[in-house]
């Protein structure tokens, strides 16, 4: 091994105590190894040699990105370098959308350029209308959207050419204008409601709204606090880097699959319950809850490990999660227009006992961004079967980003994991008469 008096390097020491060999492996930026690396470390020359065992990605970096970072002992969000505090206040889910994808905020020629791009995409073609209508009346809005997305690929083959910088930003130009559309589309549908067109002199997401709501001819123009509300909701969903749902859209786009099927993908991940689902089930405990009185009994049953506490606690963030603090004041904007939501006392209190007691706190049981966005979208009127499709449409501009990364990145190539084989040695065929 290295001598301890030995001048300081930027490498890790390695003893095999099965050979007693030492190996020497560089340290990256980031206290970072190779995992290719290990692979000199042998019994002998014909071995595999060491992989590192890792499941869920724990502890796996599997990408180098620019685009989100985030510092979860310190509640820190950013995209780009751009604290989420700063953009939430200050800046337009579209604007965020430009930064996000091109790595700078733009000028105002550019954002005017991008947002006609935008809405000049947001029409569907209108075959997709005869794919919707083949769901049944209570079909998951999710599915219908995920459906579309898959569908949109047969209509632009040429997405195909993933490796065209200029055919790529159409195919991204596309996803972020007609997912309002597809979304609002699938709300029509499961309310038996005729389909709203877009109406392309209104905002991104003031459209959005007023293809889900409007009635006949009647002119439909949102209240200005729930439009903002909306695009504070997006930019706080745009990107969130390498979660379950971004990996599945690196992992399919390293095929080179064109961008809405590795989006399909990304959306079919963001449908479970522990992600994209999670502000469903927070909104679900809400009411199983029922009324504050009920909360210690609730609490008790936390504690002794019988039910989950929604909503709380983060796979990275290890402190307030930074989104939260900006949701949690966005509600209170919502509930002056809407009314208040009973639910809300109840999340109050519950909020308040996770922050003062020793078992929550050392547990790391902070809220997340699912707690109070739920509350959130049902005062808006949203089903919550629309949850995890609000989720979708501000994310697809992440997907797209960390999509586009990974093409121009020269290490990458196709995702293909190693696995710990457990199973059976060889056996030989029996034949079925011969089977005890």
């Amino acid at each position: 091994m290295e001598d301890r008096g030995a001048e300081p390097r930027n490498t890790l020491s390695v003893r095999d105590n099965r050979t007693g060999k030492d190996y020497e492996i560089d340290i990256h930026e980031g206290d970072v190894v190779r995992a290719m690396d290990f692979r000199q470390i042998k019994v002998n020359e014909d071995d595999f040699g060491m992989m590192a065992y890792d499941p869920a990605f724990t502890n796996t970096a599997s990408t180098r990105s620019r685009i989100t970072e985030i510092d979860g002992a310190n509640g820190i969000l950013r995209y780009r370098g751009y604290p989420i505090e700063q953009l939430a206040e200050k800046s337009s889910f579209l604007e965020v959308c430009y930064l996000i994808l091109k790595g700078e905020l733009p000028s105002q020629d550019e954002l005017d350029e991008f947002v006609h791009h935008v809405t000049f995409h947001t029409y569907a073609h209108e075959n997709i209308i005869k794919l919707l209508n083949g769901f049944r009346y209570d079909a998951h809005a999710m599915g219908i959207v995920t459906s579309s997305v898959a569908a949109l690929s047969t209509f632009y083959p040429e997405a195909k050419e993933v490796h065209d910088p200029e055919n790529r930003w159409i195919q991204i130009i596309r996803l972020v204008a007609k997912m309002p559309t597809l979304a609002a589309f699938a709300y029509r549908h499961h309310r038996g409601l005729p389909y709203i067109y877009p109406e392309n002199e209104l905002s991104y997401t003031g459209n959005f709204l007023n293809m889900l709501f409007r009635i006949g001819v009647k002119e439909y123009r949102a209240n200005p606090v729930l439009e903002r509300a909306l695009d504070v909701l997006f930019i706080l969903h745009a990107d969130h880097e390498q979660n379950c749902s971004a990996t599945t859209m690196r992992v399919i786009g390293s095929s080179e699959s064109d961008p809405y099927s590795a989006l399909a993908g990304a959306m079919a991940a963001l449908y479970g319950p522990l992600h994209g689902g999670a502000n469903e089930a927070v909104l679900r405990m809400l009411n199983e809850i029922g009324h504050t009185d009920n909360i210690p009994d609730f609490m008790d049953s936390v504690r002794r490990g019988e039910r989950r506490l929604m909503g709380f606690g983060h796979r990275v963030y290890k402190a307030y999660d930074p989104r939260a603090n900006i949701i949690k004041k966005t509600a209170h904007e919502v509930f002056e227009v809407t009314g208040n939501n009973p639910l809300l006392d109840i999340a109050l209190e519950l909020e308040k006992i996770a922050l003062q007691e020793d078992y929550f706190v050392e547990r790391n049981l902070y809220p997340n961004v699912d707690f109070y966005s739920g509350l959130i979208y049902q005062a808006m009127g949203f089903p919550v079967e629309m949850f995890p499709v609000l989720f979708a449409i501000p994310r697809t501009v992440g997907w797209l980003a960390q999509w586009e990364e990974m093409l121009e990145d020269k290490e990458q190539k196709i995702a293909r994991p190693r696995q710990v084989y457990v199973g059976e040695g060889q056996r030989d065929y029996v034949p079925v008469d011969q089977r005890g």
